[in-house]
């Protein structure tokens, strides 16, 4: 054990001296692996980056909530039936609420009527325009994980009067009213006004495609009695355990074709959502990127190392009569093995360190210029490069290093 010890160390030292001795070649051969290890870093910090932004952006949307509606949320086939559904009505929430309510051990507990539209909505001389407009009520409370920056959502008394009340989203709230309160301030919103009750805290955006801060909540009876529903509603059905997902979906398809007099045998004429359906066609893009990634990566590493091996058979070659001296001299063959893996992958490693700063520092410049782009940057990713380092390194220095621990001491103090 004490004689490898030393071993590995006098082959440390002799391969740490060659690296030095020969700095600019050890420069270009570390920048393929460099190169790789960005490719590496950067690839796995955007695909956690995704993964991260997609679990959150379906977060909001609620994991133990359904959502009742006209389409499903996904690709259609016939077309022409689910055009031809009737809409959903805000009134199908009461006889469906009924319905639960009288159901023993249901797995639903509450049903809330949201309708929506765009709207513009203005302060004094400032105007937010496409703003996305959500008619409730005030059980919305209980269905919605949103939280508050300041005031509150309306209560029922304002919810059935029909009051002009409403909730405003973080940014429209910043538009409106920067550096300053919007509660009970009025605005317009659509051409009519109401009164700021409170403004939901900052949720961000849903995969990129819709913002949670762009949205103004008012009641359902006021959106009724100014704007048009014509594109029908949505019920959003919270479930009391989401564990239980697939028996409350079940419970929910049944309750809903009471409400809507459906007979045995006719198909329903609604769609029952949730997030998974979002998960199930995502799921295979991220496998696409991660695949790609992975591909690039790995061509990135593989040319690394073939600029490795190349090194570091010539530095076989050059050194030729000094392997044949220490080995006259009594050194092992692992002696010299060890010595030129050691200086392969310390090479990889020298590589992978400058390889991981550059990543870093691109993460960095990628957040400062665009943060609401999904990237992460995890020690693990740390851990995986270096570990990736070492294994280049030992892959592509392995044959050279064993073909020099194999030269013959006689035929290597004759090479010229």
């Amino acid at each position: 054990m004490k004689r490898l010890l030393y071993e590995f160390t006098e082959s440390f030292r002799i391969a740490w001296a060659q690296i030095r001795a020969n700095k600019m070649r050890s420069v270009l051969t570390a920048l393929g692996v460099i190169i790789g290890i960005v490719a590496v870093t950067l690839m796995g910090t955007a695909i956690r980056g995704i993964d991260t932004g997609f679990q959150n952006s379906l977060a909001m949307l609620g994991d133990d909530v359904l959502y009742v509606q006209k389409w499903p949320w996904g690709p259609v086939e016939d077309w022409w039936n689910y055009a031809n559904r009737p809409n959903i009505k805000p009134q199908d929430a009461a006889p469906l609420n009924r319905i639960i309510q009288s159901t023993p051990n249901s797995q639903l507990e509450l049903a809330v009527p949201v309708v929506g539209r765009s709207s513009p909505v203005k302060y004094g001389d400032v105007k937010v325009n496409g703003v996305f407009t959500i008619g409730t009520e005030a059980e919305y409370a209980r269905i919605s994980g949103a939280e508050y920056h300041e005031g509150r959502l309306f209560n029922e008394t304002e919810a059935g009067s029909g009051r002009e009340v409403c909730v405003l989203g973080f940014t429209v709230a910043e538009a409106l009213f920067p550096n300053r309160s919007p509660i009970d301030e009025t605005v317009i919103i659509g051409g009519h006004p109401f009164q700021v009750v409170g403004v939901f805290a900052k949720q961000g955006e849903f995969l990129g495609l819709f913002s949670f801060d762009n949205q103004v909540v008012i009641p359902l009876t006021a959106f009724q009695k100014y704007f048009s529903i014509r594109r029908g509603a949505e019920l959003r059905v919270k479930v009391k355990d989401k564990n239980q997902l697939g028996a409350a979906k079940d419970e929910l398809v049944g309750a809903m074709r009471r409400v809507r007099s459906q007979l045995p045998g006719e198909r329903n004429n609604f769609d029952i959502n949730e997030q998974q359906a979002f998960k199930a066609q995502l799921d295979p893009v991220k496998q696409g990127i991660a695949m790609a990634g992975l591909f690039i990566t790995g061509l990135s590493l593989f040319v690394g190392a073939i600029g490795i091996m190349n090194i570091t058979f010539v530095s076989v070659k050059e050194r030729t009569k000094e392997i044949g001296t220490r080995k006259a001299l009594g050194a092992r063959r692992r002696s010299i093995l060890m010595q030129f893996l050691i200086e392969a992958v310390s090479i990889c490693l020298i590589g992978g360190g400058v390889g991981m700063a550059v990543s870093f520092i691109l993460f960095i410049g990628i957040r400062s210029w665009a943060p609401g782009f999904p990237v992460e940057f995890s020690p693990d990713l740390v851990l995986v490069s270096m570990l990736v380092s070492v294994v280049t390194g030992v892959v592509s220095g392995f044959a050279p290093a064993y073909g020099a621990s194999r030269l013959d001491p006689v035929v290597a103090l004759r090479y010229e």
